[in-house]
This record gives structure tokens, C-alpha cells and sequence, in this order.
């Protein structure tokens, strides 16, 4: 670790901002009004910000921290869907909001790039428990404010971590509940030390079995913060990650499987033994470690300059351990072999192990000027990017001849370098009109050199990976934003376009080039509030242009598979609203309506491995796992130390291809989780004794957020016989946790 440290360090100093809105230094300790002059500057909008945006404090997400990952504790939010392969919301998961999948969001943390920069993902079971030391989290749907790393095609979600506390603290948690789903938390502070200095760290650990079969999780997580502030300087070094390891259960199974084995039927690891029985390899596991290195400062130039800087380093590694049946030898470097009765045997079961190693590091730097009407910022930042990924064979099945027990099948190198710029304002037309321009540069270089893992039968060999490619984007956006009184309108016009992933270019359709995309978001919005009663409204339409949708298939790794269509919309309506008649009740809904199409879809259907296609021109379908109806209802109960909570969650139809096909779709699904809370202050010599209860599909629905699906052909008396296929992600009926926190 230590080595990891002095490697961040040398990186040049970084920016931690870019937007117009300052977040004062405060958590749950007030802090004293020298920190009080040290702001933060983040990529967060504000009421002046003409973008459609949710706040979840501190507070609501410990509500419900009870071990799930953080995809699960944002549910409850605008136009969001959850998926989790091991059913309960621990392990694998992940979350679309209007549609749009996990590749598609920016995640920040402190402002700085969480997506991984080949696959633009996210991996949340790579960060467990992060919301344990989070201050707040924003949503930013649509185009959003310009950010560093992937584009935000969908959505944004910018994180901010926990901000030095003024004063000592020590906090013991744990939660308990079904499939034997267990957090165990312990959070320590030292408080202000010579008026200067102050030290945080947090220590984690996760399991669960899971709902699926086999579904384990196995997880560790840590933060850890030093920090030093005087009257306009503040600096902090963090350094958090995670450690995995997850059976793999992302297989899904089909609907006859689950008639057969019943709905926690894993397919991964099945194989045939030497008895000819039916067992599962034990260590098909996913394992992970992944280290985060981030160093922040934010001073005073002067009454109306601020300057943010930072600097980050990512480091993580890990490998799939898969077992592979009746597998081509050629394909895994390997050649046939004579068998004792003189068959040459061509296939085997085997096990491979799939690495990837990735450095991640970069500079930011911004600087703010606010005075008068103005309040402008402009930034740059710089990251590059090398992933290496390599197979090796760990073992293959009554194999005869010479073999290297970790046999290398494939080996690639991804190398990414990113360099963005921009410059946003907010002008104060009047005491209520402002206008907002936000304009943004990137310029992306990326290679890939190397054998592919995919096999190409045309030259005998694993797939030789080229990839060369530059980008340069102009993004633009422009908005009028109206706060007056109770009121608040905003209208705005963005553009942003975006890089295909890696998975674009090696595992997606040979005969189809990967495009980058671009998108024109359209958004208008009007809300009322008052402490009583406030509602609002958000209009919006994305127009995209080589739009990369999911297929519905997945890669031989689980990840969704996609294709450039030419010309697709997303278009709809949210509504948000929150009413609180007395201190100790409030009730809150958020609706999205939604029509997502792409426009003439031609469907492309392969014999085999991408060979011999025929199409079906589908005419305008509906874009895979974009559900039209979307609701959140929020029952809250406040009364004393107690507290209630009734969350009620409808998702409609979701098809799982691009075809409009009713063989490959989610059914709607319609949820209610039940939360129960009671706070004993100074007991037993402790500061505070929280005891919680949650109830979770407390209605035991049936339902799957999840799946793959796909279509080939096979020739049959000279006729092209069409066949379906599809897996579905069940999800766990009636399960319940319980949780524990110690405050000192």
C-alpha cells in the first residue's frame, strides 16, 4: 500500500471541481467557522442549475444501510431500476436510471472518475459498504453538468465522501438477516488536533449466501482520511477500496430450468463428474481487489477566486475462476489428444482463470471566480488508462501430453489517455433569471494491442486485437433557469457524446464496427415548494445518433452486448412531489412515464459465432430494459426517537431485446419494503444505541429485474428454422434484516 501511496503522490496535482455550486465542509458535527471558509467546489447543480436533479442526504442513506450496495439505496429515486444477480441486493449489482445501463452513468467520488475507463462500469461489489462514509450523494439525470470521466448518457451521480469531523467519535455497527446476510462495521475519528489536523477510518466486512445458489459474497471494505485546514486552505489525502470474492450467478437461468430445479437454480460451475453425476466447481468465484488514492485541496485566492486541485490513482486487479465444458482445445492453445481407447478427443472440460490488471491515474485542476452575478468556473484534467488482460488454463480434464499448468490463451493490453477542459457560468440576468453555458472539450486516445479471448477460426487462431482509435468531442450545453419565491423553472439544451467501451470492440458484432454516440437532450422543468408541500415537474427529450443499445446477450463474462442503431429517442415525463402536513409525517412520490424507441431497428439473427446473418427490418421497437412506468411511493413516520417507513417500488414491462419480442421480456413488478427504527440515547454509557428492522417484498412477489436474451437459426430440410433463448435474474421473496449501531 505504501508503495501505492508514493506512486499517487507523484502525480501532478488535481482538481476535485468543476461546477458552480460550493459545498461547505460540513458533517454530522458542525464544524467551526474557520472550516467554515474552506468550501469544496463539486460538479453539482443547484436551484440555479437548469438540470434535473436529486439530493440524498447522509441521512437517508443510513436509513437503509444495511449492508445492500449503494445501486439499492438509491432506488427510491427518479426514473431508477435496480438488477442483482445474487437476488438480495449484495454482490453483483447494478442500476439504470431512464433507461440507460450502468456504462452510461458517470460515477464520481470527490470529483473524480470512479467508471472504469475501458468498460465505463461501475462495479459497486468492488466498493462495498461506500455509503458507511459517504457526507451526501447527487443525481443528475439526463446530460447533466459537464464531469470528468465517461460520458453521461443517461445520468451522473456524484458522490461526496465524509468530511472531517470536528469532534472525536467511535461507531460499532452490524446487521443480520436472511440468507445469512451479515455487515459489520466499525467507524473511528480523532476530531480536530491542534486546531489543524483530524483522522478518520472505517473497517468493513460483508457476506451473504445469497438468494440464488451458491450466490456467496465475501467482501471487505476500508476508508481512511487525514485532513489539515486553516482559515482558506484545505487539504485531505483518502485512500478507500475493497476486496471481493463472489460466486458467479450470472448466468442466469431460462424459465424451463427454473420449472425443473426451482427459481435458485445457478447454472454456473455445472459440470458432468467422472461418475457421471451433475456437481458444481466450488471456486467458481469472481475475486477483486481495488484501491483508491485521492488527493484533495481547495483554497481562497482572494475574496472572489478559488482554487481546487487533486490528484488519483486507482490500482485493482483481479480474475475469474470459471469452469468451461465441453470446450475446443484449439481455442485455449492447447492441442487434441489420443484418449486410452484411441479417440482423438477435440474437446474437454477445462478451467481458466481471467485476469485483468488495471492502473488508473490522472491531474485536475480548477478555478472559480464568483462575484456580482457572476459565477463561473474552469477546469482540466488529465488521466490515462492501462489495462492488461490475460487467460491462463489451470487445469483440463484427463488431459494427455504436455501442458504448462497455467497456460497463457490470450494476452491484450488496453491503454487510454483522456484530456478534458471546460468552462461553465451562471449569470444572474436579474434577482430570478439566470442563464447557464457549459462548454466542454475531450480528446480520447485508445488502443488495444494483442490476442483477443475470442477465437478466429478464419486464421486459426485467437482474434488479433487493433484497435486505434481518437476522438475529439465539443459538448455544449445551454439552459435559462427562473428561482423566484416558491417557484422554480428551467429549460436547457445539451449535447454529449460518448466512446464506445472495450466490450464494444471485442465481443460485439464483428460485421458491425462500434460508432461513437452522440446525444441532444432536451429538458424542461417547473417544481413549487414550501415546507409543507412542494412538487415538480421535468419534461425531457434524448435524441441519440449511433445510440449503442443492449442486445439482450451477453458476453462469455456476463456483460450486456450492444449495437449502434442509427437514429433512437428517449423521451418522458417526471413527476416529484412531497408533502409534510405535521412534524412527525410526510409522504413522498416520484412517477416517470417514458417512451423509449429505436427508429426502423433492423434485427440481425446469426447461424453461428456471428456467421451467416439474416435480417428482419423490426420497424420502431421498444429499447431493451427501459420500462415505460415508473413509481416510488415513500410513507415516512416520525415520532420521538421512532421512526417508520412504507417504500412502495412499480416497474412495468421490460423487454429484453431490441426486437420487441414477447419470448424475451420482464414481467411488470409491483414491490413494498417495510423499515423500523428506534434511537436509545445515552444508555449504558453510550452516546447513542440505534436498533433497526426492515421487511423487504413484505407482499413475497415473484418477480425478475434482470436477464439476457437472444435469437439464432438452424437450417433444417433447407429451411431457416428461427429459435429464441433467454435467462432471467430471480429476485428474493419475503427476507428480512435486522441492524445494530453503537455511537460513542
Amino acid at each position: 500500500m505504501k508503495i501505492y501511496i508514493l506512486s499517487a503522490m507523484a502525480i501532478l496535482p488535481i482538481s476535485f471541481v468543476a461546477n458552480g455550486q460550493n459545498v461547505s465542509v460540513e458533517q454530522n458535527d458542525s464544524l467551526t467557522s474557520m472550516l467554515e471558509e474552506v468550501e469544496i467546489v463539486a460538479n453539482r447543480a443547484n436551484s440555479k442549475t437548469p438540470v434535473a436533479y436529486t439530493n440524498v442526504s447522509k441521512r437517508e442513506l443510513l436509513k437503509t444501510n444495511d449492508g445492500r450496495d449503494m445501486t439499492y439505496l438509491l432506488k427510491m429515486t427518479p426514473s431508477v431500476t435496480t438488477t442483482s444477480d445474487a437476488g438480495a441486493g449484495m454482490g453483483y449489482t447494478s442500476m439504470r436510471i431512464r433507461g440507460t445501463d450502468g456504462s452510461r452513468i458517470n460515477v464520481t467520488a470527490n470529483g473524480i472518475p470512479i467508471n472504469n475507463p475501458e468498460s465505463h462500469n461501475v462495479y459497486w461489489v468492488n466498493m462495498p459498504d461506500l455509503a458507511s462514509s459517504l457526507r451526501d450523494v447527487q443525481i443528475q439525470r439526463g446530460a447533466g453538468t459537464s464531469t470528468n470521466g465517461a460520458g453521461a448518457f443517461g445520468a451522473s451521480v456524484n458522490m461526496v465522501t465524509d468530511a472531517p469531523s470536528e469532534n472525536a467519535y467511535a461507531e460499532v455497527s452490524g446487521a443480520y438477516g436472511s440468507y445469512n446476510t451479515n455487515r459489520e462495521t466499525i467507524r473511528v475519528g480523532s476530531g480536530l488536533l491542534g486546531n489543524h489536523w483530524s483522522f478518520d477510518a472505517r473497517i468493513s466486512h460483508l457476506g451473504s449466501d445469497g438468494y440464488i445458489d451458491r450466490a456467496s459474497s465475501e467482501l471487505w471494505s476500508y476508508f481512511t482520511q487525514a485532513a489539515y485546514r486553516d482559515v482558506d486552505t484545505q487539504l485531505r489525502f483518502l485512500v478507500f477500496g475493497g476486496k471481493e470474492k463472489t460466486y458467479m450467478a450470472w448466468d442466469y437461468a431460462s424459465l424451463e430450468e427454473m420449472v425443473k430445479y426451482g427459481r435458485r437454480y445457478n447454472p454456473c460451475g455445472k459440470y458432468t463428474d467422472k461418475d457421471g453425476n451433475t456437481a458444481y466447481y466450488a471456486d467458481q468465484n469472481d475475486n477483486y481487489i481495488q484501491h483508491h488514492f485521492q488527493a484533495l485541496l481547495s483554497r481562497h485566492l482572494g475574496d472572489y477566486f478559488s482554487l481546487n486541485a487533486a490528484l488519483h490513482y486507482t490500482k485493482d486487479n483481479g480474475y475469474y475462476d470459471q469452469y468451461k465444458t465441453n470446450r475446443t482445445l484449439v481455442e485455449y492453445g492447447l492441442t487434441p489428444f489420443i484418449d486410452a481407447s484411441g479417440t482423438e478427443i477435440k474437446k474437454s472440460d477445462l478451467i481458466r482463470l481471467k485476469y485483468n490488471v488495471n492502473d488508473f491515474y490522472g491531474a485536475q485542476v480548477s478555478l472559480n471566480y464568483r462575484r456580482s452575478r457572476w459565477n463561473a468556473v474552469a477546469g482540466v484534467a488529465v488521466t490515462n488508462f492501462k489495462g492488461h488482460h490475460y487467460g491462463e488454463i489451470k487445469w483440463v480434464r484427463n488431459y494427455i501430453g504436455e501442458i504448462d499448468p497455467l497456460q497463457r490463451y490470450y494476452d491484450n493490453i488496453g491503454r487510454k489517455s483522456d484530456i478534458n477542459t471546460y468552462v461553465r457560468t451562471n449569470f444572474d440576468i436579474n434577482s430570478d433569471l439566470s442563464a447557464f453555458v457549459d462548454l466542454q472539450y475531450r480528446h480520447i486516445h485508445y488502443t488495444i494491442k494483442g490476442e483477443s479471448d475470442n477465437y478466429d477460426w478464419n486464421i486459426g487462431a485467437p482474434a488479433v486485437l487493433d484497435v486505434h482509435r481518437i476522438w475529439n468531442f465539443f459538448n455544449p450545453k445551454l439552459g435559462l433557469n427562473y428561482s423566484g419565491g416558491n417557484h422554480r423553472a428551467f429549460a436547457s439544451w445539451s449535447v454529449v457524446q460518448k466512446e464506445p467501451t472495450r466490450d464494444n470492440f471485442t465481443d460485439g458484432d464483428p460485421n458491425h464496427r462500434p460508432e461513437s454516440e452522440r446525444l441532444n437532450d432536451f429538458e424542461l422543468g417547473y417544481s413549487y415548494s414550501t415546507p409543507v408541500f412542494s412538487a415538480g415537474v421535468n419534461l425531457y427529450y434524448m435524441h441519440y445518433t449511433d445510440q449503442l443499445v443492449a442486445t439482450g446477450e451477453l458476453s462469455d463474462t456476463g456483460n450486456p452486448l450492444s449495437v449502434n442503431v442509427p437514429d433512437s429517442y428517449r423521451m418522458g415525463v417526471e413527476f416529484q412531489t412531497e408533502y409534510k402536513p405535521c412534524h412527525w409525517f410526510d409522504w413522498q412520490f416520484n412517477l416517470t412515464l417514458s417512451r423509449n424507441r429505436i427508429k426502423n431497428f433492423v434485427e440481425y439473427i446469426y447461424e453461428d459465432e456471428w456467421t451467416n446473418p439474416i435480417s428482419f427490418d423490426r420497424g420502431d421497437t421498444p429499447i431493451s430494459f427501459s420500462p415505460d412506468l415508473l413509481f416510488n411511493n415513500s410513507f415516512n413516520f416520525t415520532y420521538g426517537n421512532a421512526e417508520a417507513s412504507i417504500n412502495s417500488s412499480y416497474v412495468s414491462k421490460q423487454y429484453m431485446t431490441n426486437a420487441h419480442s414477447e419470448e424475451a421480456k420482464l414481467d411488470p413488478y409491483f414491490l413494498t419494503d417495510l423499515h423500523l427504527g428506534y434511537s436509545f440515547k445515552r444508555v449504558w454509557g453510550i452516546k447513542e444505541l440505534k436498533v433497526g428492522f426492515s421487511i423487504y417484498n413484505i407482499f413475497n412477489k415473484k418477480y425478475f429485474n434482470n436477464g439476457y436474451a437472444g435469437a439464432g437459426y438452424y437450417m433444417d430440410g433447407g429451411e431457416k428454422v428461427i429459435y429464441r433463448y433467454a435467462g432471467y435474474a430471480a429476485q428474493a421473496p419475503t427476507h428480512v434484516m435486522a441492524n445494530l449501531v453503537f455511537k460513542f
